[in-house]
């Protein structure tokens, strides 16, 4: 039997204190009844006894401790789960934001999943297409990968997250069912609309299950988002077989209601004010993606964080960095260019990039095409550099050469546009393109049986 407690003793901020509680468990939901018959939803934070600390998930304008009582529900937040969420627009709890009706479930799951066990990965090892030549050709995506976007405040961060969403396809003649799980943590209501507008207008909506935080929702919620986010995806992955996409913008924001919710509770800070359990808390979402062994689907995520200054050694890149199989960086500098998507190619990383080119999942020349890439855009910079300082004529005719290579690929290779869709072929002959402008004696990492197969098609 669920009982009702009238024993509030103090409210602090998201905070609320209700004294002589039994059977609470952590985490456990509860609803607290106003005197105006209004119902607010709350979470258990902390047990000491028959004290419990809870969460409000809104406002604590208009408790009054005397005449308000709480009831414990015996459940921790749950998502309603069934093939009808593809489509759908949610809000960061899970409550449906299109106008549509509510979802008749298959059933409910909580949203406070497993990080998955490392003897049940599988590992990842194929490609996935994301449409974006600096990440397919030079940085690949893998399924079952965790590759996260670190950017800064003003970055085009959101319309590339948005053109990753459209464009995303695994190539294997349409065998496989793909699907999209966005997240949008913390922003603001131009953005959402600009989200939801843009999958609509382009159809991808049909395939992606949205849910959307707004800057002015609770922390709570926050917190809460992008485990509802990835909760669904394990449900289109693991129940249904589905290939999942799952992106999440903007980490930053996440971390920082956690920081808020940490302050409240009055904890020991950690690094830059940060909860010490940060790197726990990120690693308990980002380790839900990959494949599973005897399964058919995968989740791979895409989180994207925005850097406080640019600061790459901020705790929340810089731990993302140790859970995650690499990064790709943006750019103020080609921003400023007019470079879009403005990705910086040589500080970016995918460690599993090598898993899912070659042949049979890309192109025979993919490996040696993406080595040499790096290399001559890499010495082109240098050449720039020099000219730079020293003019021009302190250069040889290779090095303007390079020089020149640097410039072209910029343009032409990074920069495509928020609507251009690559194939992996179209960007893997780009690349031969523009290794033309140097000598063949210069590529030096590329196999001759390649360069006389591609070089002069």
């Amino acid at each position: 039997m669920i009982k009702e407690y009238k024993t509030i003793s103090e409210v602090a901020g998201p905070l609320m204190l209700v004294k002589d509680v039994e059977g609470a468990t952590y985490d456990e939901l509860g609803e607290i009844l106003l005197q105006n018959g209004e119902k607010r939803l709350c979470k258990v934070l902390e047990i000491n006894g028959g004290d419990v600390l809870v969460q409000l998930f809104e406002s604590a304008a208009g408790i009054n401790l005397k005449e308000s009582s709480v009831r414990f529900l015996g459940k921790g937040t749950e998502l309603k789960v069934s093939p009808e969420i593809l489509g759908r627009v949610f809000d960061g709890m899970g409550r449906p934001a299109d106008g549509g009706p509510d979802i008749i479930p298959e059933k409910s799951l909580d949203i406070n999943g497993l990080a998955m066990n490392p003897a049940a990965r599988d590992y990842p090892a194929e490609f996935i297409q994301t449409g974006v030549s600096a990440i397919d050709g030079l940085n690949t995506l893998v399924r079952g990968q965790k590759l996260p976007i670190f950017s800064e405040s003003g970055l085009p961060h959101a319309q590339l997250a948005a053109q990753i969403a459209r464009q995303a396809k695994v190539l294997d003649g349409g065998e496989s069912k793909f699907a999209v799980v966005f997240a949008a943590i913390g922003i603001t209501y131009e953005e959402a609309d600009y989200f939801a507008s843009d999958f609509r207008r382009t159809g991808a909506i049909d395939r992606t299950v949205m849910f959307m935080n707004l800057a002015n929702d609770p922390a709570v919620e926050r917190i809460a988002t992008p485990r509802m986010a990835l909760t669904a995806a394990e449900y289109l992955a693991f129940d249904l077989g589905m290939h999942v996409l799952v992106i999440l913008t903007d980490i930053t924001n996440y971390a920082e209601a956690l920081r808020e919710v940490s302050a409240a509770r009055k904890e020991v800070p950690g690094r830059r004010g940060y909860p010490g359990y940060l790197y726990t808390d990120l690693a308990t979402m980002y380790e839900r993606a990959g494949r599973k062994k005897g399964y058919d689907g995968s989740i791979t995520l895409i989180p994207i964080l925005t850097m406080p200054e640019g600061d790459i050694t901020h705790p929340i890149p810089d731990l993302t960095g140790y859970i995650t199989e690499g990064q790709i960086i943006l750019s103020k500098e080609l921003y400023r260019k007019g470079i879009e998507p403005p990705i910086d190619v040589l500080p970016s990383l995918s460690r599993l990039k090598d898993k899912g080119i070659g042949k049979g999942k890309t192109r025979e020349d993919h490996a040696d095409t993406m080595n040499q890439l790096f290399a001559a855009y890499a010495k082109g910079k240098e050449s720039l550099e020099l000219a730079t300082i020293l003019g021009e004529a302190a250069l040889t005719e290779t090095d303007l050469k390079y020089a020149k290579f640097s410039d072209e690929f910029e343009k032409r290779y990074v920069s495509q546009g928020n609507d251009t869709d690559r194939s992996i072929e179209e960007t893997l002959d780009l690349g031969w393109d523009l290794l033309k402008i140097l000598p063949k004696s210069e590529l030096k990492r590329i196999d001759d049986k390649l360069i006389e197969k591609y070089y002069d098609r």
